[in-house]
């Protein structure tokens, strides 16, 4: 179950109800237990930072999310009401969208193209270029996208920061509730890793919940709203990301403090090491 701390952050709407709600999620693979009895609450109109190691279980539990792979155990609430996601569809006809780390976008075809990939708008037997393109407009404006000079400009030809804005934005097409992002600031420089922290807030402004998940404390407390650290397929703890809680959540992510130098929680179960993904290493 979910540690819990003083230090827990205030909702993002008093007295409503979680938009997403986790509770005693655990995934096995074989003899792995990836992931234990883990809870989880996300707020529409809230950032929730999922931190912790390398096979701490986030990309196992944003999979059980996403519907990639199932918990084994466990319940999903959305909007207060029991749901099954068991495959990725179930959780995109909730509205539930997930940028991955390697963006998936398609290099050879310009942003117009990739936002619309999948759901090309036709007039007759033919794709309609200038509505697309309109909507392609409308939909970047609406995010106060400012950093691409043209639309009409090839994937593989922008800035790291600019494709995760494009692939952000491609999420957005589904009017999504939720969305997940995994590892949005990894490898760009501190100009881009700004524009995209913004895009984030701006999501959050328009009311959506967003689950961030990084490595990178800085942007973590910069951004979110809540930390929830992973520790060994366990919760590990709830902290509000105020600069006060910098060294508690470090401790969390750890096991390691200067009261308890050596204390660390025991695995969810005996198994060799694994990956982030619950996969033997």
């Amino acid at each position: 179950m979910s540690t819990q701390t003083q230090a827990d952050a205030p909702r993002a709407s008093a007295g409503a109800g979680p938009l997403l709600r986790l509770r005693g999620v655990t995934k096995r693979f074989g003899a792995v237990q990836a992931l234990a009895d883990v809870d989880l609450d996300v707020h529409a109109g809230e950032v929730v930072a999922l931190v912790g190691d390398n096979g701490a279980g986030k990309s196992t539990l944003i999979k059980a999310i996403s519907g990639v792979g199932p918990a084994d155990e466990g319940t999903i609430e959305w909007n207060g009401h029991n749901v099954k996601i068991g495959a990725p569809g179930d959780a995109t006809g909730l509205g539930i969208a997930v940028v991955y780390q390697d963006l998936a976008l398609c290099d050879n075809l310009d942003v117009v193209a990739n936002l619309h990939l999948g759901r090309e708008a036709r007039r007759g037997p033919f794709m309609d270029e200038i509505a697309m393109e309109r909507e392609a407009r409308s939909l970047l404006d609406s995010l106060a996208v400012r950093t691409l000079r043209s639309v009409r400009a090839e994937v593989g030809m922008l800035s790291g920061g600019q494709r995760q804005t494009v692939a952000i934005a491609r999420a957005m097409t589904g009017d999504p509730k939720m969305v997940i992002l995994d590892e949005p600031t990894a490898a760009l420089g501190v100009a881009q890793t700004e524009q995209v922290l913004a895009l984030v807030s701006r999501l959050r402004e328009r009311g959506l919940g967003v689950i961030l998940i990084s490595h990178n404390l800085a942007d973590v407390f910069q951004v979110a709203d809540r930390i929830e650290v992973l520790r060994l397929g366990r919760n590990g703890g709830s902290y509000a990301a105020r600069p006060d809680q910098r060294q508690a959540v470090v401790a969390a992510i750890t096991g390691v403090s200067e009261d308890h130098p050596a204390v660390a929680p025991a695995p969810a179960a005996d198994a060799p090491t694994t990956h982030d993904d619950g996969a033997p290493a």
